[in-house]
């Protein structure tokens, strides 16, 4: 059933802080009278974006300008007065799920689910999207050359994601809520032809390495796992090379997977010396940027 539609005057009254949620930003921290987000606006790591919570009202302190949630929705859509209001009533359908699930910016809520429908896959350019690549300290730049925005549907929900295709066209998808994948899975192999192999562990592994490394990643094949578990499956690889680059998580999984493929092949090297005091590489990345910001 359609719903009525919305003037200015009733949308002002909209919530800024269930607006934000729904188009995927979330509180850093709350107190009683405030709300403090990551600006949706741009990159950074300390919230100055605040909502007071007794006037309805945001103000971003990094740009110095504030508003209503007409305003609001506005800017971060870059829509027009009469779409936003259709945005706030509900009256079309937005392609926002309302993904109730804890937030965690790692997303460590894995699911693999046959019955996930792609229905649409584009250059990453959705704002909760670009927000959490930053949070991972992610360049767009870099996510779009290995990555794509993916739609799709599970349970007669719509959701998005960023989603990084494996060789049996499947999708590893995240965005800052949780990850999932879609059927079949698979790793991730990508050749431009070289004679060294570089062999991560995940999505954020490959985009933490292109921003730390870019150029040793354009010097070498790259193959993905997606799920350590497909370390045996990807063996069959490792003679081609001349040289094979492990970057394997600082865990135990990781640790005893680098341990049987480095005890197989002698011109497999161990690089996860290199973050030896972080769990992965993007772990490693994130420090960096924290220290660069201090």
């Amino acid at each position: 059933m359609k719903r009525k539609k919305i003037n200015c005057e009733t949308a002002r009254d909209f919530s800024v802080i269930k607006t934000l949620e729904k188009l995927g930003h979330f509180p850093n921290r709350t107190t009683e009278k405030e709300a403090w987000f990551l600006s949706p606006f741009r990159s950074e790591t300390q919230a100055s974006f605040k909502v007071s919570k007794t006037k309805n009202r945001w103000y971003d302190h990094g740009e110095g300008i504030g508003g209503n949630v007409i305003d609001l929705v506005c800017k971060i859509l870059k829509c027009s007065i009469k779409d936003t209001l259709m945005f706030l009533s509900d009256s079309i359908p937005i392609n926002i799920s309302e993904q109730q699930h804890q937030c965690d910016t790692k997303a460590t809520n894995t699911i693999t689910d046959a019955n996930i429908e792609i229905i649409k896959v584009q250059e990453i350019r959705h704002p909760a999207l670009v927000q959490y690549l930053n949070l991972r300290g992610i360049a767009l730049d870099i996510a779009n050359t290995y990555c794509k925005e993916v739609w799709y549907k599970n349970k007669g929900n719509k959701f998005f994601a960023i989603g990084l295709k494996n060789n049996k066209d499947g999708w590893e998808l995240r965005n800052k809520i949780f990850k999932n994948s879609s059927s079949p899975k698979s790793y991730t192999y990508i050749q431009n032809n070289n004679k060294q192999l570089i062999i991560l562990e995940g999505m954020f592994d490959l985009l933490s390495l292109a921003t730390l490394y870019n150029n040793l990643l354009k010097s070498s094949d790259i193959l993905v796992l997606n799920s350590i578990s497909f370390i045996n499956a990807i063996e069959k690889y490792m003679s081609k090379y001349a040289l094979v680059h492990l970057y394997l998580d600082n865990d135990i999984p990781g640790q005893k997977a680098t341990q049987d493929v480095i005890n197989k092949y002698k011109h497999v090297i161990d690089k996860s010396s290199s973050y030896k005091n972080y769990k992965d590489l993007n772990d490693l990345l994130n420090h960096e940027m924290s220290q660069k910001n201090s």
